[in-house]
């Protein structure tokens, strides 16, 4: 075992023996230096899939209940397989490759074979269009595609010398079924310098032009440690996280986490979601850790939970921000709380509850171990109780991207200062833990008072109809703004003026007079295709003048009497 292999190690094991000790593991955790360190070769191979051959690594559940399971000596042979037809097709040391897959198999190979080669992986969901291609392969400096055969048409009037490489069949592209017949891949003399890309992920450009992030042969492997501490995943867990392929939370938590922990990675491939079978699998499989954005959890809340009997030791919820209310109705019904994190695609779980700590409404959580956390006041630049949430560069993180690729200007205002700019506003309490504000594009202010969305939100979120609402400024001549909410109604409700006057009615009775809502909206909220919320697409729809389906406060006297 090399040094940088035996760093991580030491570092990984750290963490778990202090995985219910948050002051212990946040005060004495270091994150491993490490100078040559390739996680598939030195610790998916040589640790995990050595030491624990025929333990479960990944296991892919389809609709109709057929699935595949693979080991860690299975997953590592086929992958060193494709490493090697990857090699043979011209991969080499820092190409970049577009990966383009659904949650299969022939995704985690990719990602693992990429690895041995030393080359740079650019995910992308298989929602882009061919404009959005376009974008990536050329900004992204693509040399390789690998996609699924019901995507090559996406690509037919792209142009370049990229390697067409599809899984499937498709005239005009090699055939990745072609690569299990290969010899594996011969890695001896490969070596990747902790430094070198790995990723480069495109953001989802909630409010501009998606960005892209990049992140080392470090930044994300290990990285992911806090990520691992603060889901609280351990060995031998089955481990099943909701998230789509292409962005970086599935990397977060179908990838690095669960196998730093030595734990199985279970995905339910499904084309439609459903709640209750995704509950069946959960049964099925006797999961034991969970992790799912807001979004799902507001649709398992519509079930009947403890109908479910379940395995699961662990649930978390990342993405956005995690409303109380989801938390109250799954503790009610399973006994389980929902642990809250925070993190982004520049960065891993970066603030989060950790297991076995005590939680405050509201809060997600406590700074990670690895991480220092400032909350900066915009005016004066100096820490406050309230600010922008920021890494503190002094103490750097290994898990922090490299920057954002091509653009100087762009990363030299997210380090300004000595400090890593997250663009989200919180609040921190006397014991440390912080609260989500909102973005720093989506706080506003009525009537002289800051607003933040996320909080009308969640009191929103605790009326029966509501199933999901987004709360932006709306023009007002008195107050210069009102809070208006946009809501996507839960089944079994209409958009009714009653059902208005009942969610106005509602916001009246839980929020102090000048955050309350005032106007109301009904309909399906615009996302980005990570399934974010686009607020600002919601702020640029409202005017002076009043939108048709408008409902506002002053509409039903006993409101406003």
């Amino acid at each position: 075992m090399t040094p940088d292999v035996a760093a991580f190690r030491s570092a990984r094991d750290f963490l778990l023996a202090n995985a219910e000790d948050y002051e212990t593991a946040y005060r004495d955790f270091r994150w491993p230096e490490v100078a040559d360190f390739n996680w598939a070769l030195d610790w998916f191979d040589g640790v995990l899939a050595a030491e624990t051959p025929d333990r479960p690594a990944l296991w892919i559940v389809e609709e109709d209940g057929s699935e595949l399971k693979l080991t860690f000596a299975e997953l590592a042979e086929r992958s060193s397989r494709v490493a090697g037809w990857l090699r043979a097709q011209g991969v080499e040391r820092g190409d970049r490759i577009l990966l383009m897959l659904g949650n299969q198999v022939e995704l985690w190979e990719t990602m693992l074979a990429a690895m041995r080669l030393g080359a740079v992986v650019v995910p992308a969901t298989t929602l882009l269009t061919a404009d959005d291609l376009r974008d990536r392969i050329a900004r992204g400096g693509v040399a390789h595609v690998v996609t699924g055969a019901a995507d090559t048409a996406k690509f037919a009037d792209l142009t370049g010398g990229w390697t067409r490489i599809c899984v499937g069949a498709a005239d005009g592209w090699l055939s990745f079924g072609d690569a299990y017949g290969h010899e594996p891949y011969d890695a001896a003399g490969t070596t990747t310098h902790a430094g070198d890309t790995l990723l480069l992920y495109f953001t989802s450009g909630t409010t501009a032009r998606p960005k892209l992030v990049e992140h080392t042969y470090a930044s994300y492997p290990v990285g992911h440690l806090s990520t691992m501490y603060w889901i609280g995943l351990r060995p031998g867990d089955v481990h099943l996280n909701v998230s789509s392929p292409g962005w970086a939370k599935h990397a977060w938590s179908n990838v690095f986490a669960p196998w730093n922990a030595g734990a199985c990675v279970l995905v339910l491939n499904y084309a439609r979601f459903s709640a209750p079978a995704l509950l069946e699998v959960m049964r099925r499989c006797e999961v034991t850790t969970f992790c799912a954005p807001p979004t799902v959890w507001r649709m398992l809340i519509q079930e009947d939970l403890r109908s479910w009997d379940l395995n699961l030791r662990i649930a978390v919820a990342a993405g956005e921000p995690l409303n109380p209310e989801i938390i109250d109705q799954v503790r009610d019904q399973w006994g389980l709380t929902v642990r809250d994190g925070y993190g982004q695609t520049e960065t891993t779980a970066q603030i989060g509850n950790p297991p076995g700590q005590p939680l405050k409404p509201g809060s997600m959580g406590r700074p990670l171990p690895g991480y220092r956390i400032a909350l900066i006041d915009p005016v004066s630049g100096r820490p406050a109780d309230e600010g922008e949430v920021c890494i503190d560069l002094s103490a750097r993180p290994v898990a922090l991207m490299a920057g954002y690729r091509d653009e100087s200007g762009r990363t030299g205002e997210a380090m300004e200062g000595g400090y890593y700019h997250t663009g989200d506003v919180a609040s921190v309490d006397a014991d440390g833990y912080i609260t989500f504000v909102g973005r720093t594009d989506d706080v506003f202010k009525a009537s002289d008072y800051k607003i933040s969305p996320f909080e009308l939100e969640s009191v929103l979120l605790e009326h029966d109809a509501v199933a999901e609402a987004a709360v932006v400024p709306a023009a007002d001549p008195v107050r210069l703004a009102v809070p208006k909410a946009y809501v996507t109604l839960a089944a079994g409700h209409e958009p009714t003026a009653e059902t208005a006057r009942s969610i106005l009615a509602h916001s009246r009775r839980r929020l102090a007079p000048y955050k309350r809502v005032r106007r109301l909206e009904f309909g399906e909220l615009p996302k980005t295709i990570s399934g974010k919320i686009r607020r600002v697409e919601l702020r640029g729809l409202e005017g002076e003048d009043r939108r048709p389906g408008e409902f506002r406060e002053e509409d039903f006297r006993d409101l406003t009497s």
